[in-house]
């Protein structure tokens, strides 16, 4: 394993570095998964390396590369966006980029690690995200982890050629700790 941060059954967690900018353009570039982000141009490996250089120099945002513990192969990424610690939320991310890697659980396994780091570790109180509609794994996923239904946001993108609606979603601490002394 290359610098875990956190670890899970079957992934781990650790920084994102300048030289996995290629594996992000390749994620991203990809049109089966660029259809679930709101990307809509072209990246390149100069701009990965921009993206990775500035979330890591921010103060609002922690992200993660996610690799596979069998393997140590990276799978995606996932972080915590906003960061407010006064009011003790943040907004939740989640990129699994290997179309080969979805519906193993994954994305299950790595929401989980992140809302037990934003609970357990950054003391917040509330994550939240927004999913496109149409990306029912996903909502599944966060479903699955203890995310509610918050809201709808009648055809806030525009995704292959059709509006599309985007669930809010949210976790409260009180909501997870519950789940989290069943594990």
């Amino acid at each position: 394993m290359q610098t875990p941060f956190l670890l899970g059954p079957r992934l781990y967690f650790r920084p994102l570095e300048r030289e996995d900018a290629p594996r992000l353009a390749s994620f991203v570039n990809n049109p089966d998964v660029r259809r679930n982000l709101l990307t809509h141009r072209p990246m390149n490996v100069g701009q990965e390396v921009a993206f990775v250089d500035t979330m890591a120099a921010s103060q609002r945002d922690i992200l993660f590369a996610i690799a596979l513990r069998d393997g140590d192969r990276m799978i995606g990424t996932t972080g915590l966006h906003e960061l407010d610690f006064r009011s003790r939320r943040a907004v939740f991310g989640l990129l699994i980029g290997e179309p080969s890697e979805w519906n193993k659980g994954y994305a299950t396994e790595a929401t989980r690690m992140m809302v037990d780091y934003a609970f357990g570790t950054l003391n917040l109180n509330r994550v939240e995200l927004e999913v496109l509609e149409h990306n029912v794994g996903a909502i599944r996923a966060y479903e699955k982890v203890g995310f509610n239904r918050e809201g709808l946001l009648r055809q806030h993108h525009y995704v292959d050629g059709a509006y599309v609606n985007t669930l809010v979603m949210g976790i409260l601490r009180s909501e997870w700790q519950p789940l989290a002394a069943t594990k």
